[in-house]
């Protein structure tokens, strides 16, 4: 066991737990106030905390580990698909942006369910939402922690699951301790961390490679397709490679666990800071961790776990404080991702769940204790589902990504610019979406060999805007009848 790589791991998870320890000290005792602060951090995320907050809980183990992973395997046109993600926190704050934030605050919504549920006035949007949620997330949450434990695992030399037990241990604590402030807080941390770490890392890498040029020339000697943007065999076509941009691009903003960031700014001058600070940060981190995962093929030939290269490469070419220095920053990606998708899944359950169906009149008290507990044991469902790990990480991440946004992306955009849309609309949407995402993406149906998320999109916007222009006239036709009679 490396003690000098994992002193800083060590130090870096006592912070935060200090941070989680901090942050339940400022909660309210009033029961709207306490949801208000635990799932949302009472609606005072500045500028610089919400840009972090947004990169460090989109920047997950995909990026930092599954992401690096895959390039090292398919080339540098992997990380031209990876820079789809750039203008992620452009899309998600300038689409929603005031008018999300607004309306959020009118209808006292909490999560993306509650503004679902006030604006098409129907619990069936909520029950499917809160479904998707649940169902989606659940592979997004296995993916972090497999990222942890693999990073662990890479340090220390322990077995697999016994690093997924110290990562799930540790994440577990905090959140439960702390909610979305604590959450919010360390993603300021854990961003900066992110964006000083790949810095550092990626100089070291073409330092240890003999500079950009000899690394280029060894990757084109081994297989010159490692260095063409079509991946390391063609796999990566023009077509296929655009529809990222729905995916990992404009789609984002139909992701619950991104959404619900625009929620929780202060103000529209903290809007516009985090527009641009995100962008900047992103596409830095997604481009810089990218090449590093396609440079190491050049330093760290012949790793057959790809989920595994950063950790290696840090490894190789840091020293070992050093390494631990920079492998505190992809910790500081899943850990802040992990926990921002256990509170959300934790809020759908509760709220939309708990207290939309079997106890409306609780009691703040009781809320506290089932927001706990409910956080607890879902984080102990996804340690049992991590038990047996892919092969990369990232398509679990992928497979959420586009099960999110085929069940909201129509629901929330049409649900703020367009009056006519209505509760059918949704629920034909939502379902079609989902059911259409799951068959395409079960029986691997690449419409025009496109990711399998497009389809389900153009599906499920038809149904909307089809079935919420029948059910609105046949609204005006009941209510012009009334008025006859």
């Amino acid at each position: 066991m490396n003690w000098e790589v994992l002193f800083p791991l060590i130090l870096f998870f006592i912070v935060i737990l200090g941070v989680g320890i901090w942050s339940s000290n400022s909660r309210m005792k009033n029961k709207h106030v306490f949801l208000n602060e635990y799932f949302l951090g009472s609606r005072e995320i500045g500028g610089f905390v919400l840009a972090m907050t947004m990169m460090a809980t989109y920047g997950s183990a995909s990026s930092f580990i599954g992401g690096p992973g895959v390039a090292y395997s398919k080339g540098l046109g992997w990380v031209l698909l990876s820079m789809a993600q750039l203008p992620a926190g452009y899309f998600v704050l300038m689409v929603l942006g005031k008018k999300f934030s607004i309306m959020a605050r009118k209808y006292e919504a909490i999560t993306l369910n509650d503004f679902l549920k006030a604006r098409y006035r129907s619990k069936t949007v909520g029950i499917i939402g809160a479904l998707s949620i649940i169902i989606f997330l659940f592979s997004a949450m296995a993916a972090q922690w497999v990222g942890g434990a693999r990073l662990i695992e890479s340090i220390t030399g322990i077995s697999y699951n016994s690093a997924l037990f110290i990562f799930a241990f540790a994440v577990l604590v905090y959140v439960v301790i702390g909610g979305f402030r604590a959450v919010a807080v360390t993603d300021a941390i854990q961003g900066s961390i992110m964006f000083f770490g790949t810095i550092l890392l990626l100089i070291a890498t073409v330092i240890a490679g003999g500079g950009v040029g000899n690394i280029m020339a060894d990757l084109a000697k081994e297989n010159p397709k490692l260095v063409t943007p079509f991946g390391s065999e063609g796999e990566l076509t023009p077509q296929y490679v655009s529809s990222f941009w729905i995916l990992v691009g404009v789609g984002v903003i139909a992701l619950p666990q991104v959404t619900v960031r625009a929620m929780s700014y202060k103000n529209a001058k903290a809007m516009h800071r985090a527009i641009i600070y995100s962008t900047i940060f992103v596409g830095f981190i997604m481009f810089g961790m990218h090449l590093i995962g396609v440079f190491a093929r050049s330093i760290v030939p012949g790793i057959e776990v790809g989920d595994k290269v950063m950790p290696t490469i840090a490894m190789e070419v840091l020293p070992p404080l050093l390494a631990g220095l920079v492998l505190t920053a992809p910790m500081a990606a899943i850990m802040s991702t992990v926990d921002s998708l256990l509170i959300l899944v934790s809020s759908a359950v509760v709220k939309d769940v708990y207290m939309s169906f079997i106890n409306p009149n609780v009691t703040e008290r009781k809320i506290k204790q089932v927001s706990l507990w409910i956080t607890a044991i879902l984080g102990m469902i996804v340690f049992i589902m991590s038990l047996s790990p892919p092969s990369f990480l990232i398509w679990l991440n992928l497979f959420s990504f586009g099960g999110l946004e085929s069940a909201f992306i129509w629901p929330v955009v049409f649900g703020l610019y367009w009056k006519g849309g209505n509760k059918y609309g949704a629920i034909a949407s939502m379902i079609v979406g989902v059911g259409s995402y799951i068959l395409f993406h079960t029986f691997n149906l690449n419409a025009f060999g496109m990711h399998t998320v497009v389809m389900p999109i153009l599906l499920s916007l038809v149904f909307y805007v089809v079935v919420s222009l029948i059910f609105g006239k046949n609204e005006k036709k009941a209510r012009l009848q009334l008025k006859e009679m």
